[in-house]
């Protein structure tokens, strides 16, 4: 098991020195992409490296208490990386507390940028410690404490608060689809059409396919022209990534001019935390751990899941949620459909696999492929949604 789990990616690359960054800087720039995706850069002196940082692919890179040059920090999160402060206090609640709003996550935006607000705080505090030392038992326990209350005030919300009266349509899909694509607009009219069929949208918190679902709850009571405008509004900053700052004030622009009481899921994780949350869902459980994060969206969403296009993450919510429904009995199987055919069958074909898997079992009449939302909902319309596990008094 890694010594740092569960604050950094098994996977990612922890960059301690200036010889390290160097190195792997020049290893980056033989290759045609020149990727420094992801990497975690810890306490480094940046502050000679202004020419070799924007030949760099930084994509959700995350330089924590490093030294830069006066330009240096622009030209970081020019090219897609973050800038941050670890602090050395926790900046989240480890006591009992209700699910997250964009209010809170995001508080000082209007006049601040990204890295000032909360969320930022937050997962800054998640990815700061150094990678060589052991993990810190205060701050497991108050990293564990948070997400126990968090998954509390989400079961709270969902039997007995917001969405008690309402079947929850769990919406998966990439974080990738930009504002401005047609994707983009067919996610929301998803979103729209589940809110107003008396569904409660639930997505994974994020920007891409999961924004779209939660704004098309936001906005399901506007026409057609009104939706159009937002779309039009939100495509002026269509990347999540490199501008987080200017996509999360549009955003809030489009809140503004639309105003709306419908409610909506958004369940993200500081694990990706380069990935901010999507500021339409109305209330936000989000995590330190993605294994809670993903079994808990997908356990929840009991009216069905509907899966758009996505890539690797998008196929292990599939297949986590079909092991689910493969072994469950039939008043346990929750309805699954995929959306968009060709991405399905032939770029990255899991309905086969699916189909064969569901082959003689409860779930075979639960799982469609279809080639667009309203098929979806419209499938979802033909199946019994599954009823929530009764309380106990006073649990």
């Amino acid at each position: 098991m890694s010594h740092v789990w569960p604050y950094l990616p098994a996977r990612a690359v922890n960059i301690t020195s200036l010889a390290e960054f160097d190195r792997l800087a020049a290893e980056a720039l033989n290759t045609s992409s020149a990727r420094g995706r992801g990497w975690r850069v810890h306490r480094v002196d940046l502050r000679e490296r202004d020419a070799v940082l924007p030949a760099l692919d930084l994509s959700e890179a995350l330089f924590i208490d490093c030294q830069f040059s006066p330009k240096g920090r622009e030209l970081i999160e020019r090219t897609g990386g973050l800038c941050m402060d670890s602090g050395h206090h926790l900046p989240f609640r480890t006591s009992d507390r209700g699910l997250y709003t964009p209010q809170e996550l995001y508080d000082g935006i209007r006049a601040e940028t990204y890295d000032k607000v909360l969320d930022a705080q937050i997962y800054a505090y998640s990815q700061h410690r150094n990678p060589g030392r052991s993990l810190d038992d205060a701050d497991a326990m108050a990293t564990t404490l948070h997400d126990h209350h968090i998954g509390q005030a989400l079961i709270a919300e969902i039997y007995d608060g917001a969405f008690k009266d309402t079947p929850i349509i769990g919406v998966m899909g990439g974080h990738a689809m930009d504002r401005g694509t047609e994707q983009y607009a067919q996610a929301l009219r998803l979103g729209a059409m589940l809110t107003r069929s008396g569904y409660a949208v639930a997505t994974g918190g994020g920007p891409g396919a999961m924004e779209a679902a939660n704004a098309g709850a936001w906005l399901a009571d506007y026409d057609q022209k009104d939706v159009a405008t937002a779309l039009s509004m939100l495509a002026a900053e269509p990347d999540a990534i490199h501008h987080r700052t200017g996509w999360a004030r549009l955003a809030l622009a489009v809140k503004d001019r639309f105003p709306s009481s419908h409610k909506s899921l958004g369940v993200p994780t500081w694990f990706y935390g380069h990935e901010p949350p999507n500021l339409f869902a109305t209330h936000i459980a989000k995590f330190f751990t993605n294994s809670i994060r993903e079994a808990t969206l997908l356990e929840q969403s009991n009216g069905g899941i509907i899966v758009l296009p996505g890539a690797a993450g998008t196929v292990q919510e599939i297949f986590q949620d079909a092991c689910e429904n493969y072994y469950a009995t039939g008043a346990r199987v929750v309805p699954l459909v995929l959306v968009g055919e060709e991405h399905w069958t032939k770029t990255l074909p899991a309905w086969q696999l699916l189909k064969a898997l569901a082959a003689q079992r409860v779930m075979e009449d639960k799982i469609a492929l279809v080639d667009s939302v309203e098929e979806a909902v419209a499938f979802l319309g033909t199946v019994q949604p599954l009823r929530r596990r009764t309380r106990i008094p006073g649990q």
